[in-house]
Parts: C-alpha cells; sequence; structure tokens
C-alpha cells in the first residue's frame, strides 16, 4: 500500500481505508488480501502487514461443514466478521454479503450492508456480480458504506455457470470489462477479478481507475486475495490451480494431535513440570 515500502514500514499506515486502495493503484503498489473468520488468524494476519481481510462466505466451506458457499446466511457470517474486525489494529475488513441477502433490490442490499457495518464493525461489504448488480452498489455507496465488487467467476453463482468455469474468455472479455466500468461507475472502491484469463484481468486492469484484486487472475492486477486455509495447506479436497501453499497447517497440526494422543496414552503427559504443587 502507499507510504508502505517495506515490511518494515508496515505501521506507518495506523489503518488501511478505501484512500489507500486508490493511492495503491496509482503508485503501483501492491495491494494483499486474505480471508479469515476468526480472531487469532486475524491477529496473525494484521500483525504481518496484510493490507485487507474479507470475512468470505467461503467459511461455508472452510468453517461450517458446506459444500458450497450458498447456504450462508447473514447470520452465519456476522459473528465471524465481529470476531476478525474486533482483533485488527491495521487491516482493512471486508464482509461478504452471501447468497439471497442482496438480489432481490437495492435496498435489500442496503438493509444487509447497514447490518454488516452496525453489527460487526467492518469497515466495507462485498457482492458479487457486474452489471445486474450495479444499482445494489451505488444504492449502499450512496449510504456511505464501501464496496468491493466481485466479478468474473461468482461463486454464489457456480450452477448458472456451470461450475468452477473460467470467465472472461473469448467473448466473455467483452462481458468482463462491461462488468468491471458498471461496477467502477457505480462506485466501488475496488473489484476483484476471480479466474478469468491474465490478458483479460490486465485489460480490466488498465481500463480501470480503481484497484482490481486478483482471485486466479494473473499477475497484471492491482492486489491479490487467497482464501487462508488454502494458501496455508490447511483445507482439503480441491485446491485451485491458482493457489500457492506457503505452508502445510494440516500436516503440522496432524503431528502434533498423534504425538500428544501418543503421550497420554503413554503418561508421558503432563509430566512433573505440567503439574501444580
Amino acid at each position: 500500500m502507499p507510504e508502505q515500502s517495506s515490511p518494515a514500514e508496515t505501521a506507518v499506515i495506523k489503518r488501511v481505508r478505501t484512500r489507500h486502495f486508490q493511492n495503491a493503484k496509482e503508485t503501483g503498489i501492491l495491494i494483499t488480501g486474505l480471508t479469515s473468520y476468526d480472531q487469532l488468524s486475524a491477529q496473525i494476519f494484521d500483525e504481518a502487514g496484510i493490507d485487507f481481510l474479507l470475512v468470505g462466505d467461503s467459511a461455508g466451506n472452510n468453517v461450517l461443514g458446506y459444500d458450497t458457499t450458498l447456504p450462508v446466511t447473514v447470520d452465519d457470517l456476522i459473528p465471524l466478521a465481529r470476531a476478525v474486525a474486533g482483533a485488527v489494529k491495521r487491516a482493512f475488513v471486508v464482509a461478504d454479503m452471501p447468497f439471497g441477502s442482496y438480489e432481490n433490490s437495492a435496498e435489500e442490499a442496503l438493509n444487509t450492508a447497514v447490518r454488516f457495518m452496525k453489527e460487526t464493525g467492518a469497515h466495507a461489504v462485498k457482492l458479487e456480480g457486474g452489471v445486474r448488480s450495479a444499482d445494489k452498489i451505488r444504492r449502499i455507496v450512496d449510504a456511505g458504506i464501501p464496496v468491493m465488487a466481485h466479478i468474473g467467476f461468482t461463486p454464489q453463482s457456480e450452477h448458472g455457470l456451470g461450475g468452477h468455469i473460467i470467465q472472461g474468455r473469448g467473448e466473455g472479455e467483452e462481458q468482463l470489462v462491461a462488468d468491471a466500468l458498471a461496477v467502477e461507475e457505480a462506485g466501488a472502491f475496488a473489484v476483484v477479478l476471480e479466474m478469468v484469463p491474465a490478458v483479460a484481468a490486465k485489460r480490466v486492469t488498465e481500463a480501470l481507475r480503481i484497484p482490481t484484486i486478483g482471485v486466479g487472475a494473473g499477475p497484471d492486477v492491482d492486489g491479490q486475495l487467497l482464501v487462508w486455509t488454502d494458501f496455508a495447506g490447511f483445507s482439503t479436497g480441491r485446491i485451485p490451480k491458482f493457489v500457492k501453499q506457503y505452508a502445510d497447517l494440516r500436516g503440522a497440526l496432524t503431528t502434533a494431535v498423534l504425538q500428544y494422543r501418543e503421550e497420554v496414552a503413554d503418561r508421558s503427559y503432563p509430566g512433573p513440570e505440567h503439574s501444580y504443587d
């Protein structure tokens, strides 16, 4: 982010704001984002200097035990967003608006956004859709609530899109550009581009005044976002091609649990150093 040129300088920005996203776009400093669903991970990411944390409806797959994001409700996400927002000192917290909480009308969208802002302490909301969601974005922004848009592959529409299909190929590139311009015009401060060809993401990034955040959109965007349980090797099942795993937390935790079980079984834990006199 602007005013932050090295990890040693992460404290220069006391609190990331929407203006820092715009400054990053204008100065070429890349934006970093991770999902977070709890206090402890939020604290770690915040202290490491991650610029924004998304309390995503991906909690459905990573916290709540659902196969998709579709069953996730506002009531599911509010306590998670409250925990994340309350844990950070610097990072910008974005709360995801789940499927069914904004599609009916601009007023419904505003009511959902207001609830997130009042009940969680989040700094912005995110919703999916380009041209089709522009009126909802505009209504929320007009009420003074920052909106991060989300286009390309939109997980809430996975059935309508035919599954996890890359968007923005061929003739779809024109629709991607139209969606990006629509959310910018509606007042979004940034837009997530998910699972789109790198060449299309680059075109969108060059066409917009607001920053683009890539999720499987190649290197020529203004920032990157990953689901933290994927990037840290904590998830099971299918890991998207675009994810680089920076750790093996699942393996490390499994090793620790096995050791704990064995030491309890052979009575080596608790030892004298763990007992009170």
